[in-house]
């Protein structure tokens, strides 16, 4: 190891444990947002109703219908 190393740290990891020191509250708050929107539990029988009325799309979606060719 050279005389003069020292540990790098990336300024991206300077700025989250300066945010972190000022902030201590940061985690719990960032875990209570994630559980509003993201931590639920799913409702099995909802969710094989919505699976069952799904429609089948089309391979292309923005063309609404075949067109037929027509020659004079």
């Amino acid at each position: 190891m050279p005389l003069f190393w020292k540990p790098y740290k990336s300024d991206v990891t300077n700025f989250i444990e300066e945010l972190k020191a000022k902030k201590p509250t940061l985690e719990a708050e960032q875990r209570a947002g994630r559980a509003l929107l993201w931590d639920k539990t799913l409702d099995r029988s909802a969710q094989a109703d919505w699976l069952e009325a799904q429609v089948p799309q089309q391979a292309y979606v923005y063309q609404t219908h075949t067109q037929t060719k027509t020659r004079p």
